[in-house]
């Protein structure tokens, strides 16, 4: 095979409080991505979809192209890609648009050669790329990778371990049409913080991944709570209280920033529908796309 096209969903950053740690996919929404292995030069051939015209469609400088190309340098292949991307996720959204094109490019390549998909060769493919938008993180990668949610123990070296939700939970997303660049929602945020929020913080992450892990609802409410990013970043997104507050009311689990927002998601473990209807009709003065969905059990994968 010399060519092959991959489907990489997409997901919720932070997930809360899991600031840079944990990740959570989502099912339905997400980039399809094709590379077809060539020796001539390296190209990005069409790019589809949301936001598209958006998309550079220079290979140096577009996240597919990039991660593409890692893998191969990565496993001593001396073949260039040329990508084809049909975008189902925003760019600036916050539901890990730039992740899963970096992972759709490295995982397409991957297969196209004919490779070994190890997991952790694909995760720094993908982060190579992802790196050039927003900084070495891996939540969002992490979990387009693994499905479900993903726990990022550590960046350097790769270390990812990924949670099957034990929970037939739904995830509400709504997106306003705005958009906020991931560095600019990143460059607010304290370099250092106080002992006491930082623990309570931790606190907050552990039990959310016990939540997830056990199918725990009513853990899942009280430690879905984030005192460092969101905070900060809530100025940024309009109406977000009012909309979080309407997630709450209508019977969510718990709502909070997507990644650098501005999708605001919730959880919810009763009626997705009315509490989808209740966060839009707090956005209304603003146009938003909703999104229901469930949270996806497989990550990344050849379609």
């Amino acid at each position: 095979m010399s060519k092959a096209t991959v489907f990489a969903p997409g997901s919720i950053g932070n997930v809360g409080p899991g600031f840079d740690v944990l990740g959570l996919a989502v099912e339905g929404i997400g980039d399809r991505v094709t590379v077809e292995l060539t020796d001539g030069a390296a190209r990005v051939a069409e790019v589809t979809g949301r936001d598209a015209e958006l998309v550079p469609r220079d290979p140096a400088r577009n996240v597919a192209s990039i991660a593409a190309a890692a893998w191969l340098r990565n496993a001593g292949i001396e073949k260039n890609a040329i990508v084809s991307i049909h975008k189902g996720l925003p760019l600036a959204g916050g539901i890990g648009g730039s992740a899963a094109s970096s992972v759709g490019g490295a995982l397409a390549a991957c297969l196209a050669a004919g490779g070994d998909d190890d997991r952790n060769r694909l995760i720094a493919a993908a982060l190579e790329a992802e790196s050039t938008m927003a900084g070495p993180h891996l939540d969002n990668i992490a979990a387009c990778v693994t499905g479900g949610l993903a726990l990022c123990r550590s960046v350097d070296p790769i270390d990812i371990v990924g949670i099957t939700v034990q929970a037939p939970w739904s995830v509400v997303l709504l997106s306003p049409r705005v958009r906020i660049e991931t560095k600019q929602s990143r460059a607010i945020l304290p370099r250092t913080w106080d002992s006491a929020r930082w623990i309570q913080q931790m606190a907050n992450t552990s039990a959310l991944l016990h939540a997830f892990a056990t199918g725990d609802a009513e853990l899942l409410r009280r430690s879905l709570d984030d005192r460092y990013a969101e905070p900060l970043r809530a100025p940024l997104i309009p109406n977000f209280y009012e909309v979080k507050q309407a997630a709450l009311d209508a019977g969510a689990l718990g709502s909070s920033i997507s990644g650098g927002g501005p999708t605001i998601f919730a959880i919810v473990a009763g009626d997705a529908d009315a509490c989808a209807a209740a966060m839009k009709a707090a956005m209304s003065d603003v146009g938003a796309d909703v999104h229901i969905a469930s949270i996806a059990k497989n990550g990344a994968r050849h379609v």
